[in-house]
């Protein structure tokens, strides 16, 4: 796993617990719903599979997934796995990550599910925390984003922390704290 780009001190840091992700998904599905009808959900791995496997569910459509990753030292991020089905031919398709920053994940997902030819593709975040313009997100934000499936990782077979993450979650020496 490549982690992310790590935040500068000076940026503030929104950490996300369950039952706000919750009520995040809840807010985004009701958005597309009274805008958007999609016949099928992308989900893009790995972190934007979970809202959008949510938004499905309470929208009550198919889902699938692709994979994008940023390998080695490039930015730019690429496909890793194969595109979605071509059963979205012809259909309405809502692609969903879980934050959009320079908007180049969305950009490469939207290339390929558009060269699948759907009806209509629209797409959608948790998180917009920059300027570029997904069709829908369920929070604003120009804090750095800390998901409640990201906040820790299994490092010789025990849940801590990531390290990456916890310089800058802790303060004065405190444990991160877990709300918000």
């Amino acid at each position: 796993m490549r982690p992310r780009a790590t935040p500068s001190h000076a940026r503030e840091v929104l950490e996300v617990d369950w039952t706000f992700f919750g009520e995040l998904c809840r807010g985004l599905a009701l958005r597309v719903a009274t805008q958007f009808d999609p016949e099928i959900v992308v989900g893009i791995a790995k972190a934007g599979v979970i809202p959008a496997a949510v938004v499905a569910s309470m929208l009550q459509r198919d889902f699938t997934s692709m994979a994008v990753t940023r390998a080695g030292t490039d930015p730019r991020p690429t496909l890793v796995t194969a595109p979605p089905p071509a059963s979205i031919k012809d259909r309405r398709v809502l692609i969903v990550d879980e934050t959009c920053d320079s908007g180049d994940t969305l950009k490469l997902a939207l290339a390929t599910v558009r060269g699948l030819r759907p009806a209509a593709v629209r797409t959608a975040v948790s998180f917009k925390t920059s300027a570029y313009e997904p069709d829908f997100y369920a929070l604003e934000s120009e804090s750095a984003i800390v998901l409640p499936w990201d906040r820790e990782i299994v490092m010789n077979g025990e849940l801590v922390v990531r390290p990456d993450y916890a310089k800058w979650l802790s303060t004065a020496g405190q444990p991160p704290s877990t709300s918000r």
